[in-house]
């Protein structure tokens, strides 16, 4: 996510944290670097003009020049206006949904044809799911009855209610019956996918403009494909004259490493981002944090988003079974090998939590293989599967017959099997140390445990 630009910037943060003193013509040398990646990440120039220009007027000023670490308060005014370019300056509550309406609250899908509107709507309906509310979904989207189909699909996957309607019907009938439906049927939320085009036009805008001036939604986001560079600027502008806005989401910032729409969309429509798609997957959706999403950008990391990720990811309750089983002097089993497999998988795997991680951590893991890594991990998952119950409880009785036995069921050569075990072990004996207390031990010695972070 925003690769280039994170790599740019995170090498002008290193210069100017080793700054004794800021004079005009090194902060002038580090303002242009720090120009150039913003126009290499294609962010709209009117954007780049402006926040170059508020950065020079604190660098210079009283904030910086007057501190005990010059270079250090400089990176602290390009991190606060980044976070500011991209949506900080509006308050926190900007950001987040509104719901202060007699229920359902309406939420409006807008967008162009395949910036992944109905994908998005799936996932929102299941990030609003897991926040307690009852959601229905229904596309107003009459002129491509497959997008009907698959709002249907990703509705039932994520477990929301879905509104059925059909390539006959016009949009605000649509829109209309469902909001009646959803009122009979106490939904807290009712998302709306609307019709998307190739390109703007006019008979589009009117049409959308009619759905919401029937329906009245609280929230009307504007979908925008982060990888469409300048182009997401000129749509920003035509969606933002043509609906009362009320934020963006970002897709598919995961497959652009410019992202420069993530800074300019803001500063075009003058509305909040609300989330950043940033996977596949339907719970590939994140609300969105200037602050935090500047800290990433600028090569320091996310970990509350590590934090929240590992929250979702892990299950609390078998963790504190397996403390609890440890600290009573329980042997740690191939079954809670396994387990901790697992739990790694949930959080997203190790590229996805090494993104969240500041850059430094991620330069010293740069000669890793993540996608290698990954895929060890679940071959031995698949080791493990392909053991008896009483292996699983006994790893001890794992002898030459038993490995052969084992590597053939689970596909790989014994020497695999090997291999695990010997990580089975030094992870067995680094539970022992956290028996005894010894946490700082235990941290060293998984120094090289981890496949492919050698």
């Amino acid at each position: 996510m925003l690769d280039n630009l994170t790599q740019r910037l995170a090498k002008v943060v290193k210069t100017m944290r080793g700054e004794a003193r800021l004079t005009e013509s090194n902060t002038a040398e580090m303002l242009r670097e720090v120009r150039l990646a913003l126009l290499e990440a294609d962010v709209a120039l009117p954007a780049v003009r402006e926040f170059i220009a508020k950065v020079k007027e604190k660098a210079l000023g009283e904030e910086v020049i007057g501190s005990l670490s010059p270079g250090q308060a400089l990176v602290g005014v390009v991190q606060k206006e980044l976070a500011a370019l991209m949506g900080a300056d509006l308050g926190p509550e900007a950001s987040q949904l509104s719901f202060a309406q007699q229920p359902p609250a309406i939420i409006l899908m807008a967008g162009l044809q395949g910036v992944g509107k109905t994908t998005t709507t799936g996932k929102l309906a299941k990030y609003l799911k897991e926040q307690k509310k009852k959601v229905l979904t229904v596309s107003a989207d009459v002129y491509r009855p497959a997008a009907i189909a698959q709002l249907e699909s990703v509705t039932k996957q994520v477990g929301a209610d879905f509104f059925p309607s059909t390539a006959s019907d016009k949009p605000v009938d649509i829109a209309l019956a469902a909001l009646d439906w959803a009122k009979k049927h106490y939904h807290d939320v009712l998302i709306i996918d609307t019709a998307g085009r190739l390109a703007i036009d006019e008979a589009m805008m009117q049409e959308i403009a009619a759905v919401h001036a029937a329906v009245k939604p609280i929230e009307t986001l504007f979908v925008v494909d982060a990888m469409v560079g300048q182009d997401a600027i000129n749509t920003a502008k035509a969606f933002n004259e043509a609906l009362p806005l009320t934020g963006v989401i970002l897709t598919k910032l995961d497959g652009d490493s410019r992202g420069g729409a993530a800074l300019s969309v803001r500063h075009v429509t003058g509305k909040p981002i609300k989330f950043a798609g940033v996977s596949e997957k339907l719970d590939g959706l994140e609300a969105f944090d200037p602050a935090r999403m500047a800290n990433r950008v600028l090569g320091m990391g996310d970990i509350l988003a590590l934090v929240e990720e590992a929250r979702k990811g892990v299950d609390m309750q078998a963790a504190a079974d397996m403390a609890n089983k440890i600290k009573s002097g329980g042997k740690f089993d191939m079954n809670d090998f396994k387990a901790q497999l697992t739990q790694m998988k949930k959080m997203g795997g190790m590229s996805g939590l090494l993104d969240k991680l500041p850059a430094q951590f991620q330069q010293a893991a740069a000669g890793a293989n993540m996608d290698q890594a990954e895929k060890q991990v679940r071959r031995m998952c698949g080791i493990i599967d392909s053991m008896t119950p009483q292996e699983r409880a006994k790893p001890e009785l794992i002898k030459a017959n038993r490995k052969r036995r084992i590597a053939a069921g689970a596909g790989v050569q014994v020497q695999e099997v090997n291999r695990m075990l010997t990580q089975y072990d030094q992870m067995n004996t680094m539970m022992k140390k956290l028996k005894g207390g010894g946490m700082m031990k235990m941290m060293r010695g998984m120094k090289g445990m981890m496949p492919g972070m050698r």
